[in-house]
């Protein structure tokens, strides 16, 4: 894997976590969606003729996305029905596919990595163009926002405050002060590219010490929210960075790769007037906003679909 290709493992808190996968299951045997409609999200039935179906992964931030196309498309008169809840790529891919899903939101670098784990990513739209090589003749891209969820390097509140480290900061910031830190990652961070290699070589960061947790979840959360490691590989979207005050340090050498949310489609499915839509809320999305939606499903348990609602109104989209 090149240093600048989007991990896979880095997305295991996604479709890996237990906690995850019982609430996909529970999701699955209810067949229940955000709207009401009652659909099996494993059926490989075709979409009716007109009905654009807006598809998700099975976490909390793609359900919400999958919101916030959905309504953004009813806005403008198309008939959408949902899918939540599907799982992993490897489904959704396929659904997608034979036509079952019109739309879905990906993320960028991690579907390249998915087509073609050997891809270099230099930058978004150079990975956008080497996806839409890669993809079903029937599927297409379109516009990537520039919301990301990806890795990065965090530091709580204590450090930030310390070191004055604020969300300005580079990971270059880090190279004077890193060897009175001790970072904090799944057991992988150490040995990567995307990891304490990466950092190293392309940073030149060298830390005090390296604790094993895992990958950007619940053991990584609290060991960076009690300063038992001052700085952690946390996701950018991650609610817990609103929660705790943690502070993301820019990445500009994009050594984590590529994660744009981006509306993946099946071209058959979707009318120009759709693209648009889609189009239109991939210009307002952006990283610091796609964060604070995640924290108001997931930390403030509002129902996705009025936070999707809501925020579309008040970007001027509903």
């Amino acid at each position: 894997m090149t240093s600048t290709a989007k991990s896979s493992w880095s997305r295991t808190r996604h479709t890996g976590a237990a906690a995850v996968a019982l609430t996909a299951a529970v999701a699955l045997l209810a067949g229940c969606s955000s709207d009401g409609t009652s659909d099996d999200p494993l059926a490989g039935e075709k979409a009716d003729a007109g009905t654009v179906v807006v598809g998700s992964n099975n976490f909390a931030e793609s359900t919400l996305l999958a919101d916030i196309y959905g309504e953004a498309l009813k806005a403008k008169g198309l008939k959408v029905t949902y899918k939540h809840n599907i799982g992993s790529r490897e489904t959704t891919y396929g659904l997608m596919k034979n036509g079952s899903v019109t739309v879905l939101p990906e993320y960028n670098g991690s579907l390249l990595a998915y087509l073609d784990s050997g891809a270099e990513q230099k930058s978004a739209e150079a990975v956008n163009e080497a996806v839409r090589a890669k993809l079903d003749e029937k599927l297409t891209l379109l516009d990537s926002s520039p919301a990301e969820d990806k890795d990065s390097v965090s530091v709580n509140a204590e450090t930030a405050e310390k070191y004055k480290l604020t969300s300005s900061s580079t990971l270059a910031d880090l190279k004077e002060i890193a060897p009175d830190l001790v970072i904090g990652g799944s057991p992988e961070f150490q040995t990567r590219q995307q990891g304490l290699k990466g950092l190293k070589s392309v940073y030149g960061l060298e830390f005090k010490s390296f604790k094993a947790l895992d990958a950007g979840g619940p053991l990584t959360q609290a060991a960076l929210a009690d300063n038992t490691v001052q700085a952690a590989d946390i996701f950018t979207t991650d609610p817990t960075i609103v929660k705790e005050k943690f502070v993301v340090l820019k990445d500009p050498e994009n050594l984590f790769g590529f994660a744009n949310v981006t509306p993946l489609v099946h071209k058959d499915g979707l009318t120009q007037e759709g693209v648009d839509a889609l189009n239109e809320v991939s210009a307002k999305l952006d990283t610091k906003t796609l964060l604070d939606l995640d924290a108001q499903v997931q930390l403030e348990k509002k129902d996705p679909l009025d936070v999707a609602k809501e925020w579309l109104k008040s970007a001027g989209l509903l």
